[in-house]
């Protein structure tokens, strides 16, 4: 497993993670407010602005890591163009890529461990009540720390076929990709089980 966190160190690096965190929430508040494609280019302009302070090397690092989002927006501006709302179709598909722009600035930014720790201080007062909030603490950096696997492993997969079919693989990988999820959730099922498991009910 690999973290998302940049190896190009930053100012950004050393802030509190509760502090991007808000800052991450009150910027996406702030982009549903815009109204309008024009106003959603300039805040993406902002945006990559930002992702090009620290230099060249963090920004494309970044921007690596935002390529997964154009078929989402080729699948938004289609479903817009034929359904008449093309100023509509930009707009939501501009506040998209700022969105998780924002938010990848984020995880660039921040170890895993300090999220993990925000987590767990966040989740406290549930955990008073008696809710299992140890399942979801591990979770959630879990799906954060797979999630660059599984995107490598998808592209490793697409390659292997371009080099095989001269079709394209569109559906034809879905079903191993979804083989791969599967082995290292049971890799990972049973790593946790050699450990221990998990304890929902741990304290602080």
């Amino acid at each position: 497993m690999i973290s998302l966190t940049s190896p190009v160190r930053t100012r950004a690096h050393g802030w509190p993670a509760g502090a991007k965190l808000a800052g991450l929430a009150v910027a996406t508040t702030l982009l549903f407010l815009l109204k309008g494609p024009l106003a959603q280019g300039l805040a993406l302009v902002a945006v990559l602005a930002i992702y090009s302070l620290p230099g060249r090397d963090f920004m494309a690092h970044g921007l690596r890591q935002l390529r997964v989002l154009w078929p989402f927006v080729v699948l938004l501006l289609a479903w817009h163009a034929v359904t008449g709302g093309w100023v509509q179709g930009w707009t939501i598909a501009l506040r998209m890529v700022s969105t998780v722009a924002m938010a990848n600035l984020v995880t660039m930014t921040t170890s895993l461990s300090d999220l993990s720790d925000l987590l767990h201080r966040l989740l406290r007062p549930l955990r008073r009540l008696g809710l299992p909030v140890g399942l979801i603490e591990a979770g959630i950096p879990l799906v954060i720390r797979f999630t660059p696997t599984l995107i490598a492993k998808g592209r490793l997969l697409m390659d292997a076929w371009r080099a095989r079919s001269p079709r394209r693989a569109n559906w034809h990988i879905v079903l191993p990709m979804a083989l791969l999820a599967l082995d290292d959730a049971d890799h990972l099922a049973e790593a946790l089980r050699a450990r221990g498991g998990l304890n929902p009910n741990d304290e602080d």
